[in-house]
């Protein structure tokens, strides 16, 4: 009997990365489905030569999809959007691209499809994002029943673009926003004293999950028939509030900066405005989805019954975060007089 085949599309994105490194341990044949083959020439150290297979594949074409899954014991789309971008939207990637994988992989027999969504996923979402997420996830159960589907938090990671985000932005900037702030300060008197809190409570909670429990909850997926057909929500063991990441931030980098509340109709402004740039840092979408809590619902499937104990942010933060830490005054002057 040969190796089992897994095809993993997306899978030279960041969580993809890690996903195709636990399968190929796992003596798997990855076929490693994506835009730019070049690109995606990092994974191949991860297994021994021949293991991992790169194969040009755009989701939105279904014949290309097809010819990816066939004989495939597991599938991936781990596929999804930040922002749009030329034809990449966020309808034709998270729900017809999804669509097409589920439609082939039932075609294909595949035995198992692990469909990669986000909290907040919901078909009447406000934000493009969440809705696209919501019907994608309901095109995937509608042609594969029993697809396996994970809603993460906010991943976070080594190359994560959310954490280095903003402490890159700290390199440059004397300030970190704290972005859902009320429109105007709070201001109380107690016991003859004035209280004026600018930040309410602290903007959108958040529970960022590690990328290495998310990566190992969706291998774990893998004939699991208790996963099938269902969704699991994968939060991090903390939840933190978007005041609570940056002074995180800060705390992991040892730096000090003024935060500024922003106010959500002031970031959307901001994002609509960032958001016609390539690659925008900040959508006036992605500030609609800040309105609201981005956390494990109660009662929901978690990473624990997929039997993942989680990470705390603060095991990982530091090895990587570390870098941004600024140099001491002592070490400055040694480099002058090198």
């Amino acid at each position: 009997m040969g190796r089992r085949i897994a095809t993993v599309f997306g899978g030279s994105g960041f969580l993809g990365r890690h996903i195709v490194k636990r399968l190929a341990e796992k003596g798997y044949t990855v076929r490693v489905a994506v835009r730019d083959v070049e690109s995606a020439m990092c994974v191949k150290p991860y297994g021994d030569p021949g293991q991992i297979i790169l194969q040009a594949c755009n989701i939105r074409k279904y014949d290309m999809v097809e010819r990816s899954v066939q004989g495939a014991d597991v599938v991936f789309n781990l596929v999804g959007l930040l922002s749009p971008w030329g034809k990449q939207s966020f309808g034709k990637v998270h729900v017809d691209g999804a669509a097409n994988i589920a439609k082939a992989c039932t075609k294909a027999g595949v035995a198992n499809l692990i469909h990669l969504s986000a909290i907040g996923a919901d078909v009447n979402a406000e934000a493009e994002y969440a809705r696209t997420k919501g019907v994608g996830e309901a095109e995937v159960l509608k042609a594969y029943p029993n697809a396996t589907i994970l809603r993460p938090s906010v991943v976070f990671g080594p190359e994560d673009g959310f954490f280095n985000l903003f402490a890159g932005l700290m390199r440059f900037t004397p300030a970190l926003p704290v972005i859902g702030a009320p429109l105007f300060p709070e201001v109380k008197f107690e016991k003859g004293e004035l209280d004026i809190n600018l930040y309410g409570d602290g903007g959108a909670k958040l529970q960022p999950v590690y990328v290495g429990d998310v990566a190992q909850a969706a291998v774990n997926a893998i004939d699991n028939d208790a996963a099938k057909g269902k969704i699991f929500e994968l939060g991090g063991p903390e939840v933190m509030t978007f005041m609570g990441v940056m002074k995180r931030i800060l705390k992991q980098t040892e730096r000090k900066r003024f935060l500024v509340p922003v106010a959500i109709p002031f970031a959307k402004i901001l994002g609509g405005i960032i958001g016609f740039l390539p690659n925008p840092i900040l959508t006036r979408d992605q500030v609609t989805m800040l309105e609201t809590d981005n956390v494990v619902s109660d009662g929901a499937l978690t990473l624990k019954d997929l039997g993942v104990e989680p990470t705390l942010a603060d095991v990982i933060l530091p090895t990587y975060l570390a870098r941004f830490k600024q140099l001491k005054k002592q070490s400055r002057h040694i480099e002058r007089r090198i």
